[in-house]
């Protein structure tokens, strides 16, 4: 045994804290008593079990947490624990399996203005054109609108459908960036900076806030959701911590089938969409089985608490786009 390190009988003090060795490990700080240097497949293994948890505990939490509703939070209350991989290292795990697989999906924030011209430019392409043998002035305008500057004035003047995420006429950037100055000016010196800002910069700005700040603002929110949890189930006995618990379960449960969803093939069908199922009636069922109850009562609960976790995760995107802006 090269490298190795077996203590004698002679000499039993842990080398680490100092107490005496009466067996292979140590009493006070469960360091082996056969100590040697680790070879690289030891470490590799180290690795794995400790960070990537690749093995049983994994499989055994997966496998409930996909197909039995609750019973991975209630086998934890219950004291069942050391067969399954701790909720916070569950959680995080999926969340940034998500978060890796949506950034590097090929989905952008590029359509953040509306592709639609603004009057200004009507009144610029009027002015650039020169004038017509009856004396008219020309207008430049997109093939199959009407083909004079009032008109023009009129049709820009109609709702239209835009496949853009957040639609900004001129109007509107003035007005938030008036907004932005009256609460200090620096602020609004931001948001104009960032309003000059092309539609190609202003959407990287975006997509580069979104994956730096989002992962932040969702795993705070695991705490908010836990209390509409408590509030929800005011009386019940249960302490805060059982409803942050379930609130990791859950919200892993989640992230796992969203990353499902982004990474399976689109030849095959329905198979999605079943997902996506799937994940709207899991929590229903999850808190029944956590919390008891009638289905009615539950369905209540369920749709106040998905009213209101939306809300609060729609405050955190825009929290992110906000820190975009100003950064």
């Amino acid at each position: 045994m090269k490298n190795d390190l077996l203590l004698p009988p002679s000499d039993i003090v842990c080398p680490n804290c100092g107490t005496l060795i009466a067996g292979n490990f140590c009493q006070g700080c469960g360091q082996a008593a056969h100590l040697h240097v680790p070879s690289a497949r030891e470490f590799l293994h180290e690795f794995i079990a400790h960070y990537v948890a690749l093995e049983g505990k994994l499989w055994k939490s997966v496998a409930l947490l996909l197909f039995r509703p609750g019973r991975l939070t209630r086998d934890y209350i219950e004291g069942k624990r050391v067969r399954y991989i701790e909720p916070l290292r569950l959680y995080l795990t999926f969340s940034i399996i998500f978060f890796a697989i949506f950034k590097f999906s090929g989905l952008h924030f590029n359509n953040v203005v509306s592709d639609a011209p603004h009057e200004k430019q009507v009144q610029a392409q009027a002015q650039e054109k020169p004038a017509t043998p009856d004396g008219k002035t020309a207008v430049l305008v997109p093939k199959g609108q009407p083909g004079t500057l009032e008109e023009g004035r009129q049709e820009l003047r109609k709702p239209r459908k835009h496949d853009s995420l957040i639609e900004f006429d001129e109007g509107d950037d003035k007005r938030i960036e008036s907004r932005a100055t009256s609460i200090h000016p620096s602020l609004g010196k931001k948001v104009g900076h960032f309003n000059t800002l092309s539609r190609e910069a202003q959407g990287a700005a975006l997509q580069l806030a979104f994956f730096s700040y989002a992962p932040y603002a969702i795993f705070l929110l695991m705490p908010v959701f836990a209390a509409l949890l408590k509030l929800l189930y005011l009386g019940s006995g249960r302490r805060y911590g059982e409803h942050l618990l379930f609130a990791l379960h859950t919200n892993a449960f989640a992230f796992l089938m969203l990353s499902l969803v982004l990474i399976l093939p689109n030849g095959i069908p329905l198979l999605a969409p079943a997902l996506m199922l799937w994940l709207a009636f899991y929590l229903p069922t999850a808190m029944r089985k956590v919390y008891g109850g009638g289905r009615v009562l539950t369905a209540l609960r369920w749709i106040v608490l998905m009213t209101m976790h939306l809300l609060c995760a729609v405050l955190a995107m825009v929290g992110a786009a906000a820190l975009a802006v100003i950064a």
